[in-house]
């Protein structure tokens, strides 16, 4: 592989863990990864064990002991036993790709019929999820020269994706004919302009773009022109991650100081600066009606938020590790975690808590995802699925247990 010469997987999961200014200061100069990797900037591996996060105590089990103790324990388990199954939801794994890639993978992007993920390899891999086996679809050979980092499509019709490498180069895709084409890329400048864009998000419709930089602005891109049309400022921390609404109303950034931002993109002016984290933000995503903004980083924990007041509404808490990416299902019922505890959640939103949980490795994911459903009465009664990509370089697709 060409990427072997240049670089190997845990290295490019130590740049991908720290994405920080510091890392990319070092790339504006120039991009040969062993700079990066110096002493001064030298980031430690991953844990393979981190310990498992203590339980939630339920509260007043045996607050009051009456006198026929063991009749009222047994009583207060067939409850809380009876609470637990109602509370829970079942997903089945439904079938895993292993060695999907060689290295870690950092990059997942999903349509109602395909696959898309991205690693420190030099081509993004597309696997069919309508064949049984999950066979590959397509290999984009040579598409980032050093890996790859970010993935994102259209929610509309999931004919368009961008993709980001570690060497800073932004490529466009069109899904024509049954095949995923080079569309071209956009002028970020220079070399030096590496970390011009770093997280992606394209907007439903497929028009337009936003990126995150390493000095903390927000850029937008007219996909046909490959121009820029907006440049929002920030306080100049690192953009981690960012988010477009579905109705295109508004852009989210999550940034290494524990910053959020939330703009119009009507008026290209900031709404609101988002309180709660003050860690790193890693994922942030807008619900499919606009309304809610779910974030989440290095403080282990989700908040919610009210898209147009900017009330922070809710926290829900239960990961082990960094939270590294988010996913809403596609009614806004439930948001979808991974973290680098090696563990998939499931969040149902309307009653605050956590409803699944899967984790076949120790490994951290870097990406979840949701499977699309597409827009027949008879596709939104199908089961849904999520996908999981990571550490342990498998692609794992899970299965809701009820449903067609």
């Amino acid at each position: 592989m060409a990427l072997a010469a240049a670089l190997s997987g845990s290295q490019l999961s130590q740049i991908a863990l720290r994405r920080s200014p510091a890392v990319l200061s070092v790339s504006v100069q120039s991009w040969p990864f062993s700079n990066i990797l110096s002493a001064s900037v030298a980031i430690p591996s991953i844990a393979t064990s981190i310990p498992g996060f203590l339980s939630d105590i339920w509260e007043g089990i045996l607050r009051a002991v009456p006198k026929k103790k063991t009749s009222h324990m047994k009583k207060r388990h067939r409850q809380l036993a009876g609470k637990a199954l109602k509370d829970s939801k079942q997903y089945l794994a439904l079938h895993s790709i292993d060695e999907a890639h060689t290295t870690d993978i950092f990059a997942l992007a999903v349509t109602q019929t395909q696959i898309l993920t991205g690693s420190g390899e030099n081509s993004i891999k597309i696997y069919s999820a309508t064949e049984e086996g999950f066979p590959i679809a397509q290999i984009l050979s040579d598409a980032h020269k050093v890996g790859c980092h970010h993935i994102s499509t259209d929610r509309s019709t999931g004919t368009r994706a961008v993709s980001v490498g570690f060497g800073g180069e932004v490529r466009i895709w069109k899904y024509e004919e049954g095949k995923w084409q080079d569309d071209g890329a956009f002028d970020v400048g220079s070399k030096k302009k590496t970390g011009e864009i770093w997280a992606v998000s394209l907007s439903s419709d497929g028009k337009f773009v936003a990126g995150t930089t390493h000095d903390g602005r927000v850029n937008v891109w007219d996909l046909a022109s490959r121009e820029k049309i907006r440049e929002f400022e920030t306080k100049g921390s690192f953009g981690m991650s960012v988010d477009v609404s579905p109705d295109g109303r508004f852009i989210a950034s999550g940034h290494e100081s524990g910053a959020i931002y939330l703009f119009s993109t009507a008026t290209s002016r900031l709404l609101h600066s988002l309180p709660g984290l003050i860690k790193p933000v890693r994922a942030v995503k807008f619900s499919p009606g606009s309304t809610l903004l779910a974030a989440a980083g290095d403080a282990r924990i989700i908040s919610l938020y009210d898209s147009t007041s900017g009330e922070q509404i809710a926290n829900l808490s239960g990961h082990a590790a960094w939270i590294t990416d988010l996913d809403w299902n596609h009614s806004g019922q439930y948001v979808l975690s991974g973290s680098l505890d090696g563990k998939v959640k499931v969040w149902d939103i309307e009653r605050r808590t956590c409803v699944a949980t899967h984790g076949e490795s120790e490994k951290g994911l870097w990406c979840v995802k949701w499977q699309p459903k597409g827009e027949t009465s008879v596709q939104r009664q199908k089961a849904e699925r999520f996908v999981t990509v990571g550490s342990n370089k498998a692609v794992a697709i899970y299965r809701e247990a009820t449903g067609g």
